[in-house]
């Protein structure tokens, strides 16, 4: 399930369409190192994190690429699958979240952690990305705004400006409407399914032939 508020003043972050959740609460790490821990939600309207049953299954997918990885959350929200990533073993994480006042609970959070494995930027996902990264990444979160076209200038620029290794997983989550998915060619999904109003899936990435 889609984990961010629709606020108008931080588009980043969204929420499913018509969710009544009011945004706070906890969410609670299912597996790993953390296994079982709850932590807060921002209080931002519609904030609320992947579900259990989601997480689950994209950590079943993920079983063999998790440990050891480089993760890039590109739209973070409540963190809860980056922080699920570095619970199963995630070497680090960059957590991209535009909100200030959920940019601040990410740090709070990873604070109570004890883990300096991850580091929160408070920044517009898009214009971060729009620029040449300094490192490349093996596991990338994608999980933009509903209806809000963030999706395509995304997977292009993680494409472009070198924010992909040769191997690297990509996880979509989007509005299941949102039939095909506009990422580039050399993308190959892997696994796909539907909860609800969301779609999400599994891509991998094929290197460009010269």
């Amino acid at each position: 399930m889609p984990r961010k508020s629709r606020n108008p003043k931080h588009p980043e972050s969204r929420a499913n369409p018509g969710s009544s959740h009011a945004g706070g609460g906890q969410l609670r790490i299912i597996a790993g190192e953390w296994r079982s821990r709850k932590l807060p939600v921002a209080n931002v309207p519609g904030l609320r994190p992947t579900s259990d049953r989601v997480r689950e299954t994209v950590f079943n997918w993920l079983a063999m690429i998790t440990p050891g990885a480089k993760v890039l959350d590109v739209f973070s929200g409540t963190g809860a699958l980056s922080m699920e990533a570095l619970s199963r073993g995630a070497s680090s994480a960059v957590l991209l979240e535009k909100s200030p006042i959920a940019a601040r609970t990410l740090k709070s959070n990873l604070a109570l952690l004890k883990t300096e494995r991850a580091k929160v930027i408070e920044t517009d996902s898009l214009s971060w990305l729009n620029q040449p990264a300094g490192t490349g990444f093996d596991l990338i979160f994608l999980d933009p705004p509903f209806r809000m076209n963030l999706l395509e200038t995304a997977c292009q620029l993680l494409e472009s400006n070198g924010y992909l290794n040769e191997n690297s997983r990509i996880y979509i989550e989007v509005e299941k409407e949102l039939t095909p998915l506009p990422v580039p060619e050399n993308w190959q999904l892997e696994k796909s399914k539907t909860a609800g109003q969301v779609s999400f899936s599994l891509w991998s990435r094929i290197k460009k032939q010269q």
